[in-house]
């Protein structure tokens, strides 16, 4: 948590118009009593809990004698007394195997313990009804937010002690993630994925998968509709809801010339037949992995003669690029392998200029700016804050997770390119895991081929 980030109790607000709830006396003993006696069953422990105590303490080994505090942070405000949905910081669901029912403003505490530590969460249990809390707190009562787990029932359930956050108290010397050091630490142990977190990849990508099926059922719609990309927006996101806990980022619901734009996100256009319509997007499952595939498709089902070259090509540079990933290769050489396709190619088009060899500038650039890959998993872009010499020129390890996404996109004012060039985008991504001797892609079963395609689209349209 950064020091510009404010804890639930430091977000003052005003509800002062919005109160109308009476404190009599008699109304306080009112609602105070005739209530049910609470049972306090403790859960099982959860999956990911054996997990998340290994990676504690693989940390733990990585700070001997130094104590370790991971903020899951705060309920960010929206406007006025409003918030957006709450989502713990990556590094704390990982270390403590919670997600979407983390509890706001909770705090993972590590204890030097001779050679290794003691780990306690605290967090705010629920209140009692002898407090208003459980009524008058629009923030955490009850009342307001639903039922919250006892301090009994999180520990159980995680598998780890707990305590109320009342009794948390910083110390001097403390690390937290504002420490560079550990921050790194953090994003490092997410690198290389447990045998849980594969699963819940899988999950996520099987749920998008389901997500990009929808979208394709609705097209007609979106068709239909003058803001058709909201409808491709809203069919996918229906669906991460229904699967999952949300999108894992914003949906680039691209049409068009928009296509064209690396992070559209206003998703404000209209989808017409004959253009391409690119399609970014991801289910974050309720563990906090997500996913992340782009397709890019024919609106009316059939790819014209220029629309499927640039695809072809993309795919091309796509599995080019899959089929080097092996463990002890480095990281960069994949994205190498899928430029090189994409520099043959508009060099054989006459789109670069004539000088060439290992001095040339990367004119191919032009066509395609960003990275082929990213590390994948708690984050869309996870592991940031790792080295690079551990991650982009790191050597690849089974259990690494990360999308292989190359594309072409052609400006619709770009002169350097033929006209009927102009305007289209393409880019394909899927996510890989490498595996003891190559790779496996888990979006495998999301349509690639252009003819693949072509079916995929002409089948939900015409059902």
């Amino acid at each position: 948590m950064t020091t510009s980030e404010q804890t639930t109790h430091e977000v003052e607000i005003d509800n002062s118009n919005r109160s109308t709830t009476p404190k009599s006396e008699a109304f306080l003993d009112y609602i105070m009593s005739g209530w049910a006696e609470r049972t306090d069953e403790q859960p099982e422990s959860r999956e990911s809990a054996a997990f998340a105590r290994d990676r504690r303490g693989r940390l733990s080994a990585q700070f001997p004698g130094q104590r370790l505090v991971i903020a899951a942070g705060a309920a960010k405000q929206r406007s006025n007394d409003t918030f957006y949905p709450y989502r713990p910081h990556s590094a704390f669901a990982h270390l403590t195997g919670w997600g979407t029912d983390s509890e706001p403003g909770a705090i993972l505490v590590l204890d030097p313990a001779g050679d290794a530590h003691e780990a306690t969460l605290y967090f705010n249990e629920r209140a009692g009804r002898d407090s208003e809390e459980f009524f008058a707190n629009p923030e955490i009562g009850e009342f307001w937010i639903g039922a919250r787990p006892s301090l009994a029932q999180v520990s159980a359930d995680l598998g780890l002690r707990t305590a109320h956050l009342a009794e948390f108290a910083a110390a001097d010397g403390d690390r937290t993630l504002e420490d560079p050091e550990l921050d790194r630490a953090t994003s490092e142990l997410r690198l290389v994925k447990d045998a849980y977190e594969l699963r819940e990849m899988q999950l996520a990508v099987d749920a998008t998968a389901r997500g990009f099926d929808d979208v394709l059922a609705g097209l007609d719609r979106a068709v239909a509709e003058t803001r058709g990309e909201r409808v491709v927006e809203g069919t996918f996101n229906l669906r991460a809801r229904l699967d999952g806990n949300a999108v894992g980022y914003e949906t680039i619901a691209a049409s068009g010339a928009h296509a064209c734009t690396l992070h559209w996100m206003r998703n404000d256009g209209v989808v017409r037949d004959g253009d391409l319509l690119l399609l970014d997007a991801g289910v974050e499952v309720d563990s906090l992995y997500t996913a992340d595939i782009t397709r890019t498709i024919p609106i009316s089902g059939t790819f014209s003669p220029v629309q499927r070259k640039v695809y072809e090509t993309v795919l091309e540079a796509a599995d080019a690029a899959r089929a080097i990933v092996r463990p002890g290769i480095r990281f960069s050489e994949v994205h190498d392998a899928a430029m090189a396709v994409i520099e043959r190619r508009t060099r054989e088009w006459g789109f670069l200029p004539a000088d060439s060899g290992d001095d040339a500038p990367a004119y191919h650039r032009r066509y395609m700016v960003h990275g082929t890959s990213h590390h994948l998993g708690l984050d869309v872009h996870d592991c940031a804050a790792a080295r690079r010499d551990h991650y982009y020129e790191g050597v690849l390890e089974p259990g690494m997770v990360f999308t292989i996404e190359p594309g072409l996109y052609f400006q619709p004012d770009d002169l350097t390119v033929p006209e009927e060039f102009r305007g289209i985008g393409v880019r394909i991504e899927d996510d890989i895991v490498v595996t003891e001797n190559g790779c496996a892609n888990l979006s495998s079963e999301i349509p690639r081929t252009a003819g693949e395609v072509e079916n995929w689209v002409r089948g939900a349209r015409n059902s």
